[in-house]
């Protein structure tokens, strides 16, 4: 992780394993940014069946530029790291820190370069879950995660996963 790799697939299914098998996981839980990779979602299809759990697959679509533009206009306090939106959050004095007045500062990795990287390596490595998860039949549940407000946004996943019968049905 130091050197900026990936964590090895074992370890990372084996941990995965270790915490669902966890009492407080029982009623089921929710993964994001697990897997990564298709080897990675076929041992968690393999673990979810060993553990009787029911999975499902939500898909948050966001335009590209609308993540670039927000990601490259984070800003963070070097010194108590707490992070500004230029756009959506700004700080009261541009540039300075509400809480200590320190100069924010912009992360390597909000740099534009930076994250169109990642979003090239997302469409070349993640991306392709969607399809294997689709072909196992995994109830899919796709919804815009940027137009709308947080609230519609798990309204509209919740009432999703009721109708794919993954949790309860809401007690009216």
């Amino acid at each position: 992780m130091k050197a900026g790799r990936l964590v090895p697939d074992e370890l990372v299914n084996q941990q995965v394993e270790e915490r669902l098998g966890q009492p407080d996981c029982r009623d089921g839980v929710i993964l994001d940014g697990y897997p990564r990779t298709v080897p990675q979602a076929e041992v968690l299809l393999g673990i979810m069946e060993r553990f009787h759990f029911r999975p499902g697959v939500v898909h948050l679509v966001v335009d590209a530029g609308r993540i670039v533009r927000r990601l490259s206009g984070r800003r963070q306090c070097p010194v108590c790291g707490t992070l500004y939106s230029i756009k959506t959050h700004p700080p009261k004095v541009s540039g300075i820190c509400d809480l200590d007045g320190a100069v924010l500062v912009t992360r390597e990795d909000d740099q534009e370069s930076v994250i169109r990287e990642r979003l090239q390596q997302y469409d070349l490595q993640t991306r392709p879950l969607l399809d294997f998860f689709q072909k196992a039949g995994l109830p899919m549940i796709e919804t815009q995660g940027a137009s709308k407000a947080p609230e519609e946004i798990m309204a509209t996943i919740c009432e999703a996963l009721m109708a794919a019968g993954l949790i309860p049905v809401a007690a009216a």
